[in-house]
């Protein structure tokens, strides 16, 4: 595994959260996508983020993660700067699409990046519904690859989901 994270560290509590740069990487979020989209079967996922610098780096690998997920051909349906009561709303008018939710929080200079995995029905991921499997399969060195460049998946502009506070 090029750049290996501690698995139990960063994936835990419900979310992969780490210090950045250190714990986390941008990589991390690759990892975590790809096997979200395989654990969860997902063909359609909402992404959204906080806008912050850092967020947006692990944002834009998170979503080309989720479109390079073996055979799936995840649609990625990037939301943009968003919150939690807005993703939760574009993923429901999606169909029930899971989602995911990133953003960074500075405490002093300290930045902690988090990642929150959603499933379809809205529920935050735990670690009996995805978080337990995405994190074997990073422990693991599975990190799904796409099987072709046909089954790769693909990254749309769905901003017109997020309704204005």
């Amino acid at each position: 595994m090029f750049n290996p994270i501690n698995p139990d560290a960063v994936i835990r509590d419900g979310r992969a959260v780490g210090a950045y740069p250190g714990q986390i990487h941008e990589g991390v979020a690759w990892w975590v996508a790809a096997c979200y989209v395989v654990v969860s079967k997902a063909a359609q996922m909402a992404v959204a983020h906080d806008g912050r610098p850092p967020t947006i780096k692990f944002h834009q690998r998170f979503c080309r993660g989720a479109i390079n997920a073996e055979h799936y051909g995840c649609q990625v349906c990037d939301l943009g700067p968003a919150d939690e009561a807005q993703l939760l709303h574009a993923m429901k008018v999606l169909g029930g699409a899971p989602g995911a939710l990133l953003n960074t929080t500075d405490d002093g200079g300290r930045k902690t990046v988090t990642i929150r995995l959603y499933a379809a029905d809205g529920q935050p991921v735990t670690e009996e519904t995805g978080w337990a499997q995405v994190r074997e399969k990073i422990a693991w060195d599975r990190v799904p690859i796409p099987v072709n460049d046909q089954a790769k998946g693909s990254i749309i502009d769905r901003r017109d989901l997020v309704e204005e506070p």
